[in-house]
């Protein structure tokens, strides 16, 4: 008979051993998920007995996560500013580092009634659900090159009850002729081809190549934007970019026409959030 306290203590020494980082953590997570509960329950029914369809599904999680593919794909899902998104292979799986960027979006607005934001490259739209669930006065814009991650972001809109406009193509290009912005936030990819081969498995072979593979240094998507969004920025508007830690001083220099230019670190002490202001 295995109980869920015999499979979490096999599965984390096995997580353990195949150098899985959270051998624990995950073992729950994909527990959990195949028992369509949350993780309090596996403590509070420690001692309950799992059923064999149940292990099954189980040891293919565990097959899957072993061969490397991200936890989050596994369950289909992410927790992102305490609020849960479907993710898949077509979009970026959303991390942590990137809620710096979110609060300091929310920190910008003080009242919230009728201020314009856009996200820029949205993806699975954890940053532009986020900020409209927090800020319900506001008004989220959100586009993406991908029909596929566009599809994925309209359903976590739709899951938090929020509803962003989300359009599809290039940057900003195709809101050329609407009203100024607030506020325009974009973690777009950023990451150099020498850096990214050097990336953990879990990442280099299974996220979208798109969503994070830059040319050059790793800015230049970002040097096609900054122009389009000091156009069509209201004066006093602000810009949030999310960046590498060894970007900093050239994502610095990109911001020509912007004042108030700060880079702001993550949780984990890196340099992460370029903050510019426009006049």
């Amino acid at each position: 008979m295995w109980r869920i306290k015999d499979l979490l203590q096999w599965t984390t020494c096995y997580f353990a051993e195949k150098g899985i980082k959270q051998p624990r953590l995950e073992a729950e997570v994909l527990l959990a998920r195949v028992l369509g509960k949350d993780r309090v329950y596996l403590y509070v029914n420690y001692d309950l007995p799992v059923k064999k369809t149940e292990r099954d599904e189980f040891r293919e999680f565990i097959k899957r996560r072993v061969n490397k593919e991200p936890v989050a794909y596994i369950v289909g899902y992410k927790e992102f500013m305490s609020l849960e998104f479907k993710v898949a292979p077509d979009v970026l799986i959303p991390r942590p580092d990137t809620e710096i960027l979110v609060e300091t979006a929310i920190d910008l607005v003080k009242a919230g009634s009728g201020v314009r934001i856009c996200d820029v490259g949205t993806g699975s739209g954890a940053i532009a659900v986020s900020l409209a669930f927090y800020l319900p006065g506001a008004q989220i814009y959100a586009g993406d090159i991908s029909d596929k991650a566009l599809d994925i972001a309209r359903e976590n809109a739709r899951r938090h009850g929020v509803k962003p406009y989300f359009y599809l193509g290039d940057l900003l290009f195709p809101l050329k002729g609407e009203e100024s912005f607030d506020i325009i936030v974009a973690n777009l990819p950023y990451i150099p081809e020498q850096e990214y081969r050097g990336l953990e498995p879990e990442i280099r072979n299974y996220e979208p190549i798109a969503a994070l593979l830059a040319p050059g240094d790793g800015l230049d998507i970002y040097r096609r934007l900054v122009p389009q969004a000091f156009d069509m920025l209201k004066p006093g508007g602000y810009v949030l970019l999310e960046i590498g830690q060894e970007q900093k001083e050239e994502a610095v220099k990109m911001m020509q026409g912007f004042s108030e230019i700060e880079v702001i670190k993550d949780m984990g002490n890196r340099f992460r959030l370029l903050k510019a202001r426009k006049g």
